[in-house]
């Protein structure tokens, strides 16, 4: 038994019904928005059920059907572990096998938010510029067919149907990392409403509701490893457990356009305005994670904890958060941003967290420019370079190329991995033409900045030369 196990059971009545419809039902999702819903209804009460939906596969609804939809969350700290079991689940729907059930579940009166956790790609926008992708695959299928495919045309199919019954939009609350994402998907479901009446689009757009999120806690995969530890620590078999950290943070826009949980209640923190939040979070964590990720990676290490046990890699980490990633953030207030950058890397370095950079480094395409770019792009509009955050993309090249330092083959996971591939050539400039070609990846302001492309070139070479522990060390000193 691991020093500091609790079982901590919130038991809701079994009729209780659904509030919540939530897209995309991950692991993240189960270990951070479930487990603040549980704890808000065992506060405050509520009928804040949630029908989680999966939009691809079934193994998680077969994973959790035969033990009723109870799951374990295992909170993994370095002094022990503890275990929480989360029942707020109703029910897990497979969009592929049953789209009319996913909309009627959406439209039911007694839905009143309808979350997201899809990934940046789920979006089917283009990260560069927020717009919607209105050549995707799935929303050519979406605009044709009334069962959609795509996250947003489950929104604004089921909002078609609550509508035609007369009853009011739910709010929709996207909780993955996008920068102002709230505002970036409704753009998205306006855009796409449109195309499918204009009429439709003006309801959402005047009586809907798309606040802005930050979300934060560190989950790793789970093993089956994991799986054996977890029965070895609460005394059951569960074929669906998570595990994450002890830290959690989750800040909301105040701006719903109906009833919802008491998030206040459980430490939820309800603003006006979350842009300062989610940036400082996205460029902070997310961004440095990225680049721990594919420079990690790279240099051999498996996990964040094994590359912030390398002296190099926590150094290169304070050098991008003094130099290059503070100085582009206007802080929330009362934060200070220091001390924020030192929480993080005793996050990172927490060796109980077995959060793999392979993991982290999937879809690189679709979160560099928000976690990265924009953050280059700011210091290079006043004048400054971000050289460490350069690296980091240059990193990210070499590690779509398919091919690791010592000619390892990666798997590499992306929308866009073969396309990423294609553009690997025998020179550094040459790749790095290639890769600032990607309108969809790159804002026009740094594929038009021939000092980037310079520094881009200078880091891809250097990596290619040297590795990337030798090239992050020579960051450290400038």
């Amino acid at each position: 038994m691991e020093a500091g196990l609790h079982d901590r059971v919130y038991h809701p009545p079994a009729q209780d019904p659904a509030g919540i419809v939530h897209l995309g039902l991950g692991a993240f999702f189960r270990a951070f928005g479930a487990v603040y819903i549980a704890e808000a209804m065992a506060i405050s009460g509520g009928d804040w059920g949630i029908i989680g939906v999966s939009l691809q596969s079934p193994g998680t609804r077969d994973r959790l059907r035969p033990q009723g939809w109870a799951y374990t969350a295992l909170e993994l700290a370095p002094e022990g572990a503890r275990a929480q079991t989360v029942t707020v689940l109703r029910d897990v729907l497979v969009a592929p096998e049953n789209p009319r059930a996913v909309l009627d579940a959406m439209a039911a009166p007694t839905t009143h938010i309808v979350s997201l956790t899809v990934t940046e790609k789920g979006y089917c926008h283009e990260p560069a510029t927020g717009r919607l992708r209105a050549d995707h695959p799935d929303i050519l299928h979406d605009l044709a067919a009334a069962l959609p495919k795509s996250a947003p045309g489950y929104l604004v199919r089921a909002l078609e149907l609550r509508r035609a019954q007369g009853l009011a939009p739910f709010t929709v609350l996207c909780c993955d990392n996008l920068p102002e994402n709230g505002r970036v998907l409704r753009g998205v479901v306006l855009e796409l409403a449109r195309l499918i009446d204009p009429s439709l689009a003006e309801w959402i757009e005047t009586q809907g509701a798309f606040p802005s999120t930050m979300v934060d806690r560190i989950v790793p995969a789970t093993t089956e490893a994991d799986l054996a530890r977890v029965a070895d620590l609460t005394g059951r078999p569960d074929a669906a457990p998570v595990l994450h950290e002890p830290f959690r943070q989750w800040v909301v826009e105040d701006r719903f356009c109906g009833p919802r949980p008491d998030f206040a209640a459980v430490g939820v923190q309800m603003v006006a305005d979350v842009t300062p939040f989610e940036h400082m979070k996205l460029r902070m964590l997310n961004g440095t994670h990225s680049a721990l990720a594919y420079l990690g990676y790279l240099a051999g290490h498996e996990t964040v904890s094994d590359a912030m046990a390398d002296p190099v890699f926590p150094r290169f980490l304070s050098q991008l958060w003094q130099h290059e990633i503070i100085p582009s953030l206007a802080p929330p207030e009362g934060v200070d941003l220091v001390a924020y950058a030192g929480a993080l890397s005793a996050r990172y370095a927490n060796p109980a967290i077995r959060h793999r950079t392979w993991q982290i480094a999937m879809d690189g395409s679709q979160k560099l420019p928000q976690r990265i770019l924009g953050t280059i792009a700011d210091r290079r509009a006043v004048g400054c370079r971000a050289p460490g955050l350069t690296l980091a993309v240059a990193a990210w090249m070499r590690y779509a190329s398919g091919k690791g330092e010592r000619g390892d083959r990666i798997e590499v996971k992306d929308p866009l991995a073969r396309q990423l591939a294609a553009l690997w050539c025998e020179t550094p400039a040459d790749t790095v033409a290639g890769f600032l070609s990607l309108s969809e990846v790159f804002p026009t302001s740094l594929r038009q900045d021939t000092g980037f492309t310079q520094d881009l070139t200078l880091a891809l070479t250097g990596l290619t030369g040297f590795g990337a522990r030798a090239m992050a060390e020579r960051a450290i000193h400038g």
